[in-house]
């Protein structure tokens, strides 16, 4: 669908809510008092700033634009993938993380079968977590919105009925029985929004999904698909210059950005220069020491104890941040040790990776409203070869986001969610919402947040600047979507550090000099959309890289 026609869409959408503030033209950037939207698809945005201008919460429009997601951005997101989920209520003055990420199977011998054999790394319908989506979306209106399920999926539905997939009508014959049970339940408006997730996960839809599940060899069934809920849990959270930045738990990655926050507090990185070899060298080797802690510790805290509060200490950041060489590059994976408070717990020099992980991204979408409910979300699928059934609904592989290593806390379990890559931002500053910031990118995600976010606090960039600044990554990570039982053979690349073709090469030769395994690439890396909320003026500043195909719109 061209841009064209999103704006035609757009305009259709908004004939069918009242008049409020007035949407201005979908584009990359947009400012507004009212109400904003940063998303992918400008179709999916559209759906969402519809909602805000019919007096729509934040929750509201989140909800309409991540349905319009599975359909826009199809093949980074699908309705029945994962979406974790911050967001901050005006009225408790609170930020709260809604899992909307679902488990391996309950069924033992599927436990058993992996063990066995091994967690399918390269796409398999048999590494098919519980779709998490739509409880998500009916958990969020129910909690933080206003809206009925029907108006909320009502731009998703017209996308599908002009849309020309051969599982768009499908899903459209799908998400109207929800509508239906939603319209036909007498009741109030959360017996309703029950009702439409009930036909989903314990109704006729969960039928046909189980006979989708058999028929590919899935391990998934109607028992998965009944227990499924949306955990809504307190964020992990940490102080930066004054900001309070907060991310969803270790069954994220979300809390190494603020492990490595608190590493570079200390450092002073706007006299280092934006991007200079200084600025680039700390960065990394800061994010080395996070993740290798992210490849150690973070799992499913309901299955795992994570040593979350000892990982964010003063002593154990005092421990760890003298680590970090402002000469020289590590090469060695140093995870900490936070329980015995010693700075390494284990010294390794890994082997990169040697099997090709194939990997789908994901996409992202943060909204503001005028009431000052902000919410921040990270929708994804990672589908690879799952094809959807008669349902339309499509799965993803998220199962291969934890491995069959038996001592590992993030090893595969009954019910237990993976340790996703997944991991929205919301930012506060004396108590009130200032930023939400949402990335694709699998294992680069939290790296291009940092990026973004250092853009703003450090150096003073709005949005539109932010989102389009020059960025960087280091690999030296363990693969997030490598399954081995065999953790350092999931290791990416040692040493190895990617910048944008836009660094200057005396900076790319100092960082080399360091001994890092320097390597160019075109914009973008990562794909971020980020609103600011201006605290002086209320001004909602909003923008996604233009680079990544990333929109945002706003209300006057």
């Amino acid at each position: 669908m061209n841009h064209s026609s999103a704006i035609g869409n757009l305009l259709v959408i908004l004939l069918a809510f009242p008049a409020g503030a007035i949407a201005q033209e979908i584009s990359w950037h947009a400012l507004g008092k009212n109400g904003a939207v940063a998303a992918g698809h400008a179709d999916a945005v559209a759906a969402g700033i519809s909602v805000l201008e019919g007096g729509g919460r934040a929750a509201d429009a989140a909800a309409a634009t991540i349905l319009a997601l599975a359909v826009t951005d199809y093949g980074l997101f699908a309705i029945g993938g994962e979406v974790p989920v911050l967001v901050y209520d005006a009225a408790s003055k609170e930020v709260k993380s809604l899992s909307g990420v679902g488990g391996a199977p309950l069924d033992p011998e599927a436990i058993e079968w992996f063990y066995k054999n091994g967690i399918p790394a390269t796409g398999s319908m048999k590494a098919a977590p519980v779709p998490g989506a739509v409880d998500l979306v009916v958990t969020m209106l129910n909690l933080y919105g206003t809206i009925s399920f029907e108006q909320a999926v009502a731009p998703t539905l017209q996308l599908l009925d002009n849309g020309n997939q051969t599982w768009h009508p499908q899903l459209a014959v799908t998400l109207r029985k929800l509508v239906d049970a939603e319209q036909m339940t007498q009741g109030n408006r959360e017996e309703k929004l029950q009702a439409a997730r009930d036909r989903f996960y314990v109704g006729d839809v969960a039928d046909e999904l189980e006979a989708w599940y058999i028929a590919t060899d899935a391990f998934l069934r109607k028992p998965d698909l009944a227990a499924q809920r949306t955990l809504v849990e307190d964020p992990v959270f940490t102080s930066y210059r004054g900001y309070t930045v907060y991310k969803c738990g270790p069954w994220t990655q979300g809390p190494v950005l603020c492990q490595n926050l608190r590493l570079l507090e200390d450092f002073d990185l706007r006299a280092m220069g934006h991007l200079s070899a200084d600025y680039i060298h700390v960065i990394t080797e800061a994010m080395k020491l996070g993740y290798a802690d992210r490849d150690e510790y973070y799992a499913d805290p309901r299955f795992a104890e994570v040593p979350m509060a000892q990982l964010l200490s003063d002593e154990y950041t005092n421990l760890r941040r003298p680590l970090i060489d402002l000469q020289s590059a590590s090469l060695d994976r140093r995870p900490g040790d936070p329980l015995a408070m010693r700075a390494v717990r284990a010294n390794a020099v890994p082997a990169d990776e040697s099997e090709i992980i194939p990997k789908q991204d994901t996409t992202t979408c943060v909204v503001a409203d005028r009431w000052g409910n902000v919410v921040a979300a990270t929708p994804s699928c990672n589908m690879l070869t799952n094809q959807p059934g008669l349902s339309g609904v499509n799965t993803g592989n998220r199962v291969r986001s934890m491995n069959t290593s038996p001592d590992h806390p993030n090893r595969v379990q009954p019910g237990k969610r993976p340790r996703i890559t997944l991991t929205p931002t919301l930012v506060l500053k004396a108590g009130a919402p200032v930023m939400a910031i949402s990335v694709a990118g699998g294992d680069l995600q939290d790296q291009t947040t940092l990026n973004v976010l250092l853009n703003h606090i450090d150096f003073g960039m709005l949005p539109r600047e932010a989102v389009t600044a020059p960025r960087f990554h280091m690999n030296h990570h363990q693969d997030s979507f490598n399954p081995a039982p065999d953790r350092n053979a999931a290791f990416v690349g040692r040493g190895q550090l990617t910048v944008n073709e836009e660094i200057s090469e005396a900076v790319r030769t100092t960082l080399s000099d360091r001994g890092h395994w320097v390597e160019t690439a075109p914009s973008p890396v990562g794909y971020p959309v980020m609103i600011f909320i201006d605290p002086a003026t209320g001004l909602m500043h909003a923008a996604g890289d233009p680079k990544a195909k990333r929109h945002a719109a706003a209300l006057n």
